[in-house]
C-alpha cells in the first residue's frame, strides 16, 4: 500500500534491546493531500530508511503495511514504512529502453518481422 504526503514533523529515534538483540525506530508524522488532509503516524524500523535524508515540509510517498495486534483485549495498529522516495521520483526513475521516441516506431501491426521466431 501507498501514501502520499507531506512530512509535517520528525520524532527523536527510540533504541532498545529485546529478546532478538538491539532495536531501533522512529516515527514521523505524515499529511495527506486530500480533500480533507489526514495526519498519519508512521514508524520506521531499524535501517531501512534514512529519514535524514528527508526534510519537513517534503513531499514523499511511503510504501507501507498496516498492521494491528491485540494485547490484553486491547487492538493495536501499526503503519510501518518499508519504502519511502520523494514524491515524483517515481516517474523520473523509469529505466531508458532506447533513444527511440514512441511516435517514431512503426505500430506493431506494421512491422515487417515475421510474428513466428522459431528456428524450425
Amino acid at each position: 500500500m501507498e501514501i502520499t504526503g507531506r512530512i509535517l514533523n520528525k520524532l527523536d529515534v527510540v533504541t532498545g534491546e529485546g529478546r532478538n538483540g538491539p532495536w531501533k525506530k522512529q516515527d514521523f508524522i505524515l499529511e495527506t493531500q486530500d480533500q480533507y488532509p489526514k495526519k498519519v503516524c508512521i514508524t520506521v524500523w531499524g535501517d531501512k530508511i534514512n529519514l535524514e535524508n528527508f526534510a519537513e515540509n517534503e513531499e514523499v510517498t511511503v510504501s507501507i503495511n498496516v498492521e494491528s495486534r491485540e494485547y490484553n483485549s486491547r487492538w493495536y495498529t501499526d503503519v510501518k514504512a518499508w519504502k519511502m522516495e520523494k514524491a515524483g521520483a517515481a516517474t523520473s526513475q523509469q529505466p531508458d529502453f532506447g533513444n527511440v521516441p514512441p511516435e517514431a516506431a512503426p505500430p506493431p501491426e506494421m512491422t515487417s518481422e515475421p510474428t513466428d521466431d522459431l528456428p524450425f
